[in-house]
């Protein structure tokens, strides 16, 4: 296959982004739609709320693809990762020989190009990490651009485009694009960058373990030697990544030895209050409406990174009282008999088990009733299918929908949902299997009481669960 095309012209006026609903894609075309580029778009999956969103931008958006969807000439084709190489859209894009290339290559161009990059990585809390920076640089009057892969209620948009000089980036170690099978992180060069968390995910990418660590050490090797890395410090996998080292490491958590360190903590619903100090001196006390200890450790990673570039104690304190969080991050849908309904993105085990750690507190006079629908490439595998059972321990009640998608995994690589509600049942937990979601809404609406918290946790819609039983409740 000819790659020579894969570049960007020096002039360009249309662009033509295929698979443009995805929540990256979505956002760059709508980026490069308000720096004054004609902007189109295709998909097969074309509906609300981002095709809205899209056209309510100004952008033309075309079901499905075909070759015909280009043929108007765009100076550049920006290709998603979910396009293969058999696509109508591609074929036609190497037979008129358009120059094409991937999301992060555009991202760097035309958004970050001139500036300095602040990239959130890590198998866990990059989003809202990455939200918070974004939102504390804001609250800081730097007027930062950003780009995440999830709305931020502060903006009602997961992008922005500043005048200032950082841009912030979610930086995902998932592939780019059919034509580069490097993880999209590896196309930024931050001049601060985070690093959360290294677990096994992707299964449908990553081998194992040793195969997620090789992508995250040349991630780390391969950053500037004038860059910092703010890197958490209760993770073995990356001990092992900083150790030898020439970037200039800065380690956060609760260890003695880190420049960041988490003092006491106390939960005041709805805040949670806590100290920082920094190289053993107390940096300042802080409250946050992010609960849970995994989302401490985010908003410390946001303080370090953002005293790196200056912001003081203060305007960080009075940024974090004033963030509105993410939608689909512990987002309250609505309250119902005194139900409280909420929606979390969690699907791998780590995040549904700090998840239901992080709420419990909040609501100490009901149940946790946890609602899982595995739905990722990686859920839908048997993969963590002994390792999920543990991550319920913390929920009272809990239920589990059958994978949507089942079909799209090899038969003897499916997660089985009957299987874990009979290892939750054996663990001495109240468990129910359920086929579809319409049952799931019928049963919690008769079974939930007042004071009750139901979280509701998919990386996808559920159906439309979340307003369907709040209706019915």
């Amino acid at each position: 296959m000819d790659l020579k095309k894969n570049c960007i012209p020096q002039t360009v006026n249309k662009i033509h982004l295929t698979a443009v609903c995805g929540t990256g894609m979505g956002a760059l075309a709508c980026m490069l739609r308000d720096m004054g580029y004609s902007v189109s778009g295709s998909d097969q999956k074309v509906y609300p709320p981002m095709s809205t969103f899209l056209i309510q931008k100004g952008i033309g958006i075309q079901e499905g693809f075909c070759a015909e969807n280009i043929a108007h000439a765009p100076d550049l084709v920006i290709i998603g990762n979910a396009v293969r190489k058999d696509n109508p859209e591609v074929a036609a894009v190497y037979e008129m020989g358009l120059p094409f290339c991937s999301m992060p290559q555009a991202l760097n161009h035309f958004a970050a190009y001139g500036k300095k990059t602040l990239l959130i990585t890590g198998t866990h809390g990059k989003t809202t990490t990455s939200a918070l920076l974004a939102w504390v640089l804001f609250h800081a009057g730097l007027d930062p651009s950003f780009m995440i892969g999830g709305i931020l209620k502060n903006f009602n948009s997961n992008y922005r485009l500043g005048n200032g000089e950082y841009i912030v980036i979610e930086g995902d170690e998932y592939d780019t694009a059919f034509f580069d099978k490097g993880p999209k992180l590896m196309h930024y060069r931050p001049s601060v960058a985070a690093l959360t968390s290294i677990e096994f995910d992707h299964a449908d990418i990553f081998t194992d373990l040793n195969h997620v660590n090789r992508i995250f050490k040349g991630f780390v090797d391969a950053l500037p030697a004038d860059s910092t890395l703010v890197a958490f410090d209760r993770d073995a996998n990356i001990d092992q990544l900083v150790s030898n080292g020439t970037t200039h490491v800065v380690r956060y958590g609760r260890q003695a030895t880190s420049s960041w360190r988490l003092g006491e903590v106390s939960i005041s619903p709805p805040w949670i209050h806590f100290e920082v100090f920094k190289h053993g001196k107390p940096f300042g006390h802080f409250q946050s409406g992010l609960p849970g200890e995994h989302n401490l450790f985010n908003t410390l990673a946001v303080i370090a990174m953002a005293n790196a570039i200056g912001i003081g104690a203060q305007d960080i304190a009075k940024a974090l009282t004033r963030f509105e969080s993410i939608k689909r991050r512990q987002e309250i849908r609505g309250v119902k008999r005194g139900i409280t309904v909420m929606d979390d993105f969690a699907h791998h085990p780590t995040a549904v088990k700090e998840t239901i750690r992080a709420v419990k507190p909040f609501y100490p006079n009901g149940r946790l009733i946890a609602v899982f629908e595995p739905r990722t490439n990686t859920s839908m595998r048997n993969v963590f299918q002994g390792v999920y059972p543990a991550a319920f321990d913390g929920a009272d009640m809990i239920c589990i929908r059958k994978p949507p998608l089942l079909e799209k995994i090899p038969a003897d690589q499916r997660f089985s949902s009957e299987k874990l509600v009979q290892d939750l049942k054996n663990r001495g937990k109240t468990a129910w299997f359920f086929p579809d979601t319409a049952p799931i809404i019928d049963f919690l609406a008769s079974e939930a009481k007042p004071d009750d918290l139901i979280l509701i946790m998919s990386n996808g819609g559920f159906d439309n669960i979340h307003e369907r039983l709040l209706n019915l409740l």
